[in-house]
């Protein structure tokens, strides 16, 4: 045996620091909320108002310990304790002494126990995990002189190197966790690989790449060691060399693969993902190996000088590609709740819902190994922000070099990823520092200088990141920040990526009008809605608080001035309710327009010489069961928003708008006319053929009030956008009938893609009575077909989403003549509930 592990999972026990009771863990990875619970000695901070009864928990040190044998270790081995997370100020004793303090929970460790582990029998190791909020607090009081400010949480909080969000967000709890938060285990070894690091160099003409692995290895003992590298795919070997190990123990080698099989994110092409593998040799006998996935593709960041500024958009293999996609925070305010299949279920859901990219926002965490490999396999692309998250930080010499540690620990763990697209500097620090007033002198190129002001945290940005992305993934495009544009202001459209919260925050402009208000690049935009019923009974104990400004409904819902938020764009758009389950739809059918009105427009912008590169909702998931901007709830289930969103991503789609109408402003008062334009987006590398259909109808009658606009055998512009009408009028006077404008789309015969543009607001329109007629038609296996037809206009019909049932389609809009189909699966014999704007309750299908 030349290499072993042992994995430490079980056997632990924990107490808290200033008391004597040892308390079992049935395993780690864990954090001490889980502990407790899982001893009944917490309640589910999830539930109710228990987040306040978990509070005590923040404030306190924890002590975890387990006695393990010693490993077999045979003469000339070393033995390891690696440590992949710990959470955070940790202090680590073998047998009474200290072997490792750690003070960042985004860092690994390995430790030589060796000569500790010397004697037979068993051994304690112990690990005391101090409060990170207490130590947070002495760090920010040791410098009175730095700027302590940001958005969201206890400032103090900048002065570790911990998940931000677990300080309190804006959507998310104050949920202070300790513990091993990834696995521990034990290696003994001879010799180890201690990285391998594959990198790809595309030919122009993509007939050949270069593959060139590099790794490095520790070895226990002198000799001579040869290399072997092999190269396959789906489990054929396509080339192997041996090499010798140099004297800095590393070894590499470079294979020709022509016509290689390249990555695409998915609905581009297919994401292939070669093997590459290196063993290492002594006296022809195998010691170790070791083997990682890669792709071969190109990814750039494009930004050039055009007419709308300064583009901001991505090219991979050398086809531009509007990102459309999310934000993603943690899963879960215990990050060890989250599993690899649980993970894997968040990506699926972006690829059925036609999302490109998913961002991982700075004030998480570098994500589980499991999340990318997910993102990988299904052909996501990953913007990966690093951990810095609305706050000025700090750069003391000793966090600086945590820093750069915590920086090429996760860069070089990461970066085989072909997922993996940009790295960017942090979220919305640079706005902190416009906020605040804090200097920023974009002209002065002085790192050192940098240090001096009051906004010191520009070094970590501008000098120590980009450092070690450019000599650890130097293939990987890295940019300042979120948002940032070439040092303007960080709401300047013409440069770089914005987050545009006008809507919802700010100035609380008309969700219609949101594709006017973008930049090159929308990496946040969003607007609020409830989850569904069974996600709000799930956190409401008592059922007298199932109403909609309930306590406990308010105490899970962390936005500032989320009541009178929410209550603006209800009242401005639709007619009100206050049984839950109505203002639950209403609020979903509002942040389903929004997401439809920014995406539809940013979207037909992209066939503009490349205005708008792409949009990442806020966001596409939770941390625990809450009322926030998450398109699909904690448990899983989408909301209508996602499915808009996934029609508007549609590979073509078909756009239709009235121009925009402020009602509000204009004191009510109905317009004269109002132009329209009809249009047709594509992400299709080549011209398609189709036919487009306009028809104008009565929301009262049903009926066509004028004859409708036809187009046969057009030209679909490849990857950009085929204006059909600009130029479109509508005369109310002459046609006073409040009507909407239904388009569809056939390509090779068959329908593609529909859009409906409705009169604005919702609220002037009655859409009761609407003729709605819905089938179930169940098949085998759980499977069934919902047959939709309408004899008038329908807004937003919403079909229950149930654990475990996946619908094809949701929140659709239906008009006479065109019947529409969904696909349900996993239904089994169950019923299934639906709702229709201007619907006085809910219906239920058998």
């Amino acid at each position: 045996m030349e290499f072993s592990r042992q994995s430490l999972s079980t056997g632990w026990s924990f107490r808290d620091r200033d008391a004597d009771e040892w308390i079992p863990v049935s395993a780690v990875p864990s954090v001490v909320q889980q502990d407790l619970i899982a001893n009944n000695k917490l309640e589910d901070p999830f539930i109710g108002f228990n987040e306040l009864k978990a509070r005590w928990i923040n404030e306190k040190a924890w002590v975890y310990r387990n006695t393990f044998q010693r490993p077999h270790v045979p003469e000339g081995a070393a033995v390891d304790l690696v440590f992949d997370g710990l959470d955070t100020f940790a202090t680590v004793k073998l047998d009474g002494q200290v072997i490792l303090q750690s003070d960042n929970m985004f860092l690994g460790h390995r430790v030589n126990v060796t000569k500790a582990l010397e004697a037979e029998g068993d051994h304690t190791l112990e690990i005391e995990f101090d409060c990170a909020m207490l130590k947070a607090r002495e760090l920010r009081a040791q410098d009175p002189n730095h700027k302590w400010v940001g958005f969201n949480g206890d400032q103090s909080r900048l002065a570790v190197r911990k998940a931000q969000y677990h300080w309190g967000w804006d959507w998310g709890p104050v949920l202070m966790t300790a513990g091993i938060w990834r696995p521990v285990q034990l290696e003994v070894y001879t010799a180890r690989v201690v990285d391998l690091w594959p990198q790809t160099q595309l030919a122009a003409d993509h007939q050949s790449a270069e593959v060139t692995a590099i790794a490095k290895f520790d070895t226990v003992s002198g000799g001579d060691y040869t290399a072997r590298f092999g190269l396959s795919l789906n489990g054929n070997e396509i080339a192997t060399q041996d090499v010798p190990v140099y004297a800095e123990n590393q070894a590499e080698v470079a294979f020709r693969v022509n016509r290689p099989e390249l990555w695409w994110p998915h609905g581009y092409g297919s994401q292939t993902l070669y093997d590459i593998s290196v063993s290492l040799h002594r006296g022809g006998a195998s010691v170790v190996q070791k083997s990682k996935k890669f792709g071969i593709r190109t990814a750039e960041v494009i930004q050039q000088p055009d007419k709308h500024g300064k583009s901001f958009y991505f090219r991979v293999n050398g086809m531009d590609v509007f990102c459309g996609g999310s934000c993603w925070i943690p899963a879960d305010s215990l990050l060890t709740n989250v599993t690899a299949e649980r993970y894997r279920k968040w990506i699926e859901l972006m690829v059925e819902g036609r999302q490109i990219m998913i961002r991982v926002w700075g004030g998480g965490i570098y994500e589980d190994d499991a999340f990318y490999e997910a993102c990988d396999e299904l052909g996501v692309l990953v913007w990966q922000d690093f951990m810095f998250g609305c706050g000025n930080y700090p750069t003391w010499p000793t966090i600086l070099e945590s820093i750069r540690q915590e920086t090429v620990y996760n860069v070089q763990r990461l970066r085989h990823h072909p997922s993996i697209v940009i790295w960017v500097g942090n979220n919305e620090d640079y706005q902190v520092q416009e906020s605040e007033g804090l200097t920023y002198n974009y002209e002065d190129k002085d790192p050192e200088s940098w240090l001096k002001t009051d906004f010191p945290a520009r070094y970590i940005y501008e000098k120590l990141l980009p450092e070690v992305v450019a000599e650890h993934s130097p293939s990987t495009f890295y940019h300042p920040g979120s948002p940032w544009g070439d040092g303007k202001k960080s709401f300047d459209p013409t440069v770089g990526d914005m987050h545009q919260w006008n809507v919802w925050h700010g100035t609380q402009e008309k969700y219609q009008i949101f594709d006017t208000l973008g930049g090159r690049f929308n990496s946040e935009f969003g607007m609020e809605a409830f989850p569904h019923l069974s996600t709000i009974e799930h956190f409401v104990e008592d059922p007298k608080d199932l109403f909609p400004q309930s306590h406990v409904i308010d105490f899970h819902n962390k936005a500032d001035g989320h009541e009178r938020r929410l209550a603006t764009y209800l009242v401005e758009n639709l007619r009100t309710a206050t049984d839950l389950e109505t203002y639950i739809y209403l609020t979903q059918v509002v942040q389903a327009e929004t997401m439809m009105f920014g995406y539809r427009g940013w979207r037909r912008q992209w066939g503009d010489e490349r205005h708008c590169g792409g949009a990442l909702l806020w966001q596409l998931n939770d941390c625990w069961p809450t009322i926030s901007w998450a398109i699909v709830d904690y448990f899983l289930n989408p909301k209508p928003a996602y499915y808009a969103v996934k029609r508007v991503l549609n590979p073509i789609a078909v756009g239709v708008r009235r121009e925009h109408h402020d009602w509000s402003v204009a004191h009510a008062q109905p317009p004269r006319t109002s132009k329209y334009e009809l249009w047709i987006s594509s992400n299709k590398p080549d011209i398609v053929r189709g036919s487009v259909e306009l028809r104008f109808l009565s929301v009262n009658t049903g009926r066509d009030i004028r004859t409708p606009i036809v187009r046969e055998d057009i030209t679909i512009t490849a990857n950009g956008t085929t204006n059909i009408v600009t130029d479109g009028l509508i005369d109310h006077v002459a046609e006073p009938e409040p009507h909407v404008l239904a388009a569809r789309l056939w390509v090779d015969h068959k329908v593609v893609a529909r859009d409906v543009d409705w009169p604005q607001p919702f609220k002037y329109l009655d859409l009761s009575d609407r003729g709605l007629d819905v089938q179930l038609k169940r098949g085998s296996s759980g499977q069934a077909t919902l047959v939709l037809n309408s004899r008038k206009p329908v807004k937003c019909l919403v079909i229950e989403e149930q654990e475990g049932v996946r619908l094809s389609d949701n929140a659709i809009d239906i008009v006479p003549g065109d019947e529409q189909t969904v696909d349900v699966t996993g239904l089994g014999d169950r019923p299934l509930k639906y709702r229709f704007l201007g619907q006085d309750s809910c219906a239920l299908l058998q």
